[in-house]
C-alpha cells in the first residue's frame, strides 16, 4: 500500500495503481473500525462521475459492511450534496468518493466524521489501523437514499432569491456540476446557458478545474460577447466555483470573497478566514470593513476547521473552496456560493464587472504549479523554502513560506494533493511582481528540479 495516498485531507491516488480492490476493501475497514470505536454505527456514501467510482463505492462499501458499520448508499452525487446529507440524516459519518480537480486516472476519498472534516492525523490513524490488519468484524446493512438531490434544490432555492432577471452561463466541465447546476439555476428563474453539462469522464473539453485559465477559456469566449450578467464554471466534483465576468474577465476566488464581504461582515470583528494563496486586498478589505482577518493553512479541510473553531460565518481559498457559514451549513458548496454571489449581484443595478473594478489593485500572478520528481522530493524542497527564505526575510510560515515585501509577497507551499510545489506572487506593480517572482524561482531552482506542471 503506497504511504503518499494518506494526504493531509483525503485520501487520493492513481487508481491502477494505488487502489488495488485489497486497499480499497481495507480503507473501508480502517474507516469503519475507527468510526466503530468511537461510537459511531452509519455512514452516508456517494461518488462522482468517474469510471471508477462505482467499483470503489462498492470496495469501500464492503470493507466498512465487514466491520458491523450501517451503509447508505446516497447515489452519484456532487461532494457539497454529501455534505449536506449529513445535515439531513441521522448518520455519524460521509465518505465522498472523488478525484476533485485531479487526471480522469485519479480517484479518492474525502471523509467526513460528525459534520467535520476529517483530516490530518485522524487520516493517518487510518493508515495505522491497515497496517496492523486492526480491524473491528461485524455485520453492516447496506441500504440506499435517493432522495438527497431533490431535498438539496428545495432548500437551497427556498432561501435564495434574484431580485432582478439574470442570464448566466455555467461551464460543468463535462463533471459532477452537471448533474444540479443547470437544474439549480432555472429553478432559481435564471435565464442558463449551459456548457458540458452532460457527464463524460473522460472530460473531453477541458480539465475540470477553473483555477487553471486556460480552462475555463471557452467560458471566457462566450462571456466576453456581452450578453450575459455573469458565468460560473464548476471542478470535478463542484465543491470549487470559477466565476468569470460580464465583460469576459476571471474574477480569481480571493476577488469573489472580497465583493462577498460586504454581506458577510456584519459585526465589528466578524472573523474571515483565508489561506496563504490570497491576496493582500482580500485582507485590507477585511480591515476596511471592520472584520478580523485570519490567514490560515490551504486545504478545504483545514479551513473549515478553523472556521469552525473560530466561529467565522465566511471563509474560502484561492482554489476555489468558498464556505458560507452566514445561513448556510458552512462547507464548500459550488453550487450555493454561485447562487448566493448571483443573488448578491441582483440586488442592485450594478453590473458584475463594477464590483471588480472598484477593488483595489495589485498585480498577481495565479497559483503556479511546478511538477517535482516525486512526493519526498516535493517536501524536501519545500523545507529547503522555508529554512532559507524565514531566515533572510520577513516571512510567514503557516503554510510553506509566504515571503513578505514592502510592495508584495510571494509564497512556496508544498501541495496536498500531487507531487508538486503550489508558487504565487503578488505586487503593486507588474516590474515588481517580475522581480520578486525571478527572485523567488531562481533560488527554489537550486532547491531541486521542477517544471511546470501541465495540468
Amino acid at each position: 500500500m503506497n504511504p503518499f495516498i494518506f494526504r493531509e485531507y483525503d485520501i487520493r491516488g492513481v487508481v491502477e495503481k494505488d487502489f488495488t480492490d485489497d486497499v480499497v476493501i481495507n480503507l473501508g475497514k480502517g474507516f469503519g473500525t475507527w468510526l466503530k470505536r468511537h461510537g459511531a454505527k452509519s455512514l452516508n456514501l456517494s461518488g462522482d462521475v468517474r469510471s471508477t467510482t462505482p467499483g470503489l463505492k462498492k470496495l469501500f462499501a464492503e470493507g466498512a459492511l465487514s466491520t458491523g458499520i450501517h451503509v447508505i448508499d446516497i447515489g452519484i452525487l456532487p461532494t457539497p450534496l454529501n455534505y449536506y446529507s449529513l445535515y439531513k440524516r441521522d448518520v455519524d459519518a460521509g465518505v465522498q468518493i472523488t478525484g476533485s480537480h485531479n487526471p480522469p486516472e485519479f480517484n479518492g476519498f474525502k471523509l467526513s466524521y460528525k459534520k467535520q472534516a476529517f483530516f490530518g492525523q485522524q487520516i493517518q490513524d487510518i493508515r495505522k489501523l491497515i497496517e496492523a490488519g486492526d480491524f473491528e468484524s461485524g455485520k453492516g446493512v447496506l441500504s440506499t437514499d435517493s432522495r438527497i438531490t431533490d431535498e438539496y434544490l428545495d432548500e437551497v432555492t427556498g432561501g435564495i432569491h434574484f431580485e432582478r432577471p439574470l442570464k448566466i452561463v455555467l461551464d460543468s466541465g463535462n463533471a459532477a456540476g452537471g448533474l444540479v447546476g443547470p437544474e439549480l439555476f432555472k429553478r432559481l428563474g435564471a435565464e442558463v446557458k449551459e456548457m458540458y453539462s452532460e457527464i463524460d469522464p473522460t472530460f473531453p473539453n477541458h480539465h475540470p478545474d477553473p483555477t487553471v485559465e486556460k480552462n475555463v477559456k471557452d467560458l471566457i469566449e462566450v462571456m466576453s460577447t456581452g450578453k450575459y450578467d455573469m458565468g460560473f464554471a464548476f471542478d470535478g466534483d463542484a465543491d470549487r466555483v470559477g466565476v468569470v465576468d460580464d465583460k469576459g474577465r476571471i474574477i480569481w476566488a480571493d476577488q469573489v470573497m472580497s465583493i462577498f464581504l460586504q454581506e458577510m461582515i456584519k459585526v465589528p470583528e466578524t472573523p474571515v478566514v483565508f489561506d496563504v494563496k490570497c491576496s493582500q486586498v482580500l485582507e485590507d478589505e477585511i480591515r476596511r470593513l471592520g472584520g478580523k482577518p485570519i490567514m490560515w493553512k490551504t486545504g478545504h479541510s483545514l479551513l473549515k476547521q478553523k472556521m469552525h473553531e473560530t466561529k467565522a460565518p465566511f471563509g474560502g481559498e484561492m482554489s476555489g473552496h468558498i464556505f458560507i457559514a452566514d445561513g448556510y451549513y458552512g462547507f464548500d458548496d459550488a453550487f450555493y456560493v454561485a447562487a448566493r454571489f448571483a443573488q448578491l449581484i441582483s440586488r442592485s443595478d450594478k453590473p458584475l464587472h463594477t464590483y471588480l473594478d472598484e477593488l483595489p489593485k495589485f498585480v498577481a500572478t495565479p497559483e503556479i504549479r511546478l511538477e517535482a520528481e516525486s512526493d519526498t522530493a516535493k517536501f524536501k524542497i519545500a523545507e529547503k523554502a522555508v529554512e532559507f527564505f524565514s531566515k533572510n526575510y520577513e516571512c510567514i510560515t503557516v503554510d510553506g513560506v509566504r515571503v513578505k515585501f514592502e510592495d508584495g509577497w510571494g509564497l512556496v507551499r508544498a501541495s496536498n494533493t500531487q507531487p508538486i510545489i503550489v508558487v504565487r506572487f503578488e505586487a503593486r506593480t507588474p516590474e515588481r511582481l517580475k522581480e520578486i517572482q525571478s527572485l523567488i524561482m531562481n533560488k527554489l531552482a537550486e532547491f531541486g528540479t521542477l517544471k511546470e506542471d501541465s495540468h
